[in-house]
């Protein structure tokens, strides 16, 4: 059987407040492409579709009609990251049953059993689970919770054996899951606070009978060293100024029983790239013919004055974020240095200046960050959301 790995939409995610939406309709658009001309026979999505709990109008139709359309080519399956609502993915079900798309909200018991191209397919689907709910999911798998590892990793070992207890050397084996591999690699834009700290599951509590796992949540496309074959997809946009330059991809997988899994990364187009350039105003002016039509952040090496950075912007239209880096003598510490921090490394950096190191408090800090954001998300949408008749 082939299948296709995408995962890490982030629909609705702004630069510096421009609306990415035409960016991702074309790159998602690019994505169905890719799938009705390689003729897979499934589609797997590994979560953040979105990149709130609480999503735009025009973020769910972007999604959405995706979503149908990868259906109009083959089944697809997929289920909710860090960033999605699992709640709301939940009462689409019936209606995108109707269009070959099957929503799994939350873990299941079992593994899902498919018939794929001729091929009978066990897929052991794990959604994101945050620390809150790990206990929970590990006693639907019908362990005795006093029984039960301590830790996340530990839990998250129950989980996979439970659903792999479903394979069989008659069929192609899978697992598709949002999580942090220990030893992966970020991409960037990813919430540290739930990639690191108590996140981590170390590769190797995937079995080594399973064909391949479809990872979501790092952004970076990779292969991790496992006893079966195991990659993250990344994301298919260049999410902001810390991703990498690296192509963006997503991967067309083909598996049968008895064999490993071969994996192809397709590379796709329609993402503008994000770049950092630096200098001097004189070396910058000898860059506007190289930059096409990248988003910029442009530091500027020069003593700060009224009208630079206008001038920067007039040279570079797509400049989205122009930072001065004044040189001062004497400072430790420029602006620049903070371009593009997010909110936990800035805390971190905080610490750091008070002589203070403290991993847990900066996960703490972390948590509460995200469930402020995401609350503020939803009250946005219900003060948006029209009068009941």
């Amino acid at each position: 059987m082939r299948f296709l790995h995408t995962a890490d939409w982030h629909v609705g995610k702004t630069l510096q407040g421009r609306s990415r939406a035409e960016e991702h309709e074309a790159v998602l658009a690019e994505i169905v492409d890719v799938a009705r001309r390689e003729e897979v026979e499934l589609s797997i999505v590994a979560g953040d579709l979105f990149d709130t709990a609480a999503p735009s109008p025009e973020s769910e139709r972007i999604v959405f009609s995706a979503l149908l359309e990868l259906g109009r080519v083959a089944p697809v399956v997929v289920f909710p990251g860090n960033h999605d609502n699992e709640r709301r993915l939940a009462a689409l079900m019936p209606v995108f049953e109707r269009a070959e798309v099957s929503i799994v909200p939350s873990v299941k018991p079992e593994c899902m059993k498919l018939e794929i191209g001729g091929e009978n397919v066990r897929l052991g689907v794990i959604p994101w689970l945050s620390q809150r709910y790990i206990v929970k999911a590990s006693q639907l798998m019908a362990h005795d919770a006093g029984d039960l590892a301590q830790h996340y990793d530990g839990r998250m070992k129950n989980i996979v054996a439970a659903l792999a207890s479903g394979f069989d050397g008659e069929s192609v084996n899978i697992f598709a899951a949002h999580m942090t591999i220990a030893g992966s690699e970020l991409g960037g834009g990813e919430r540290t606070a739930q990639t690191i700290f108590d996140y981590y599951v170390a590769p190797n509590v995937f079995p080594s009978n399973c064909h391949y796992v479809a990872l979501g949540h790092i952004h970076k496309m990779q292969a991790m060293p496992a006893p079966c074959p195991m990659h993250y997809c990344g994301a298919p946009l260049h999410l902001d100024f810390s991703d990498s330059t690296d192509a963006k991809n997503v991967l067309v997988v083909d598996a049968s029983p008895g064999a490993p899994a071969s994996v192809r990364p397709i590379e796709l187009a329609a993402g503008r790239r994000l770049r950092t350039i630096k200098g001097p105003l004189a070396t910058l002016a000898g860059l506007t013919d190289t930059v096409g039509d990248d988003y910029l952040r442009v530091i500027v090496e020069e003593r700060a004055r009224i009208g630079l950075s206008d001038e920067i912007r007039e040279m570079f239209p797509n400049a989205v974020k122009v930072i001065v880096d004044r040189g001062d003598e004497g400072r430790t510490e420029h602006v620049a240095d903070r371009a593009g921090l997010s909110p936990d490394e800035l805390f971190t950096r905080y610490l750091a200046e008070r002589d203070t190191e403290d991993p847990a408090l900066v996960a703490l800090f972390n948590e509460l960050y995200t469930e402020s954001v995401d609350r503020g998300a939803g009250r946005e949408a219900e003060d948006h959301a029209p009068a009941s008749a």
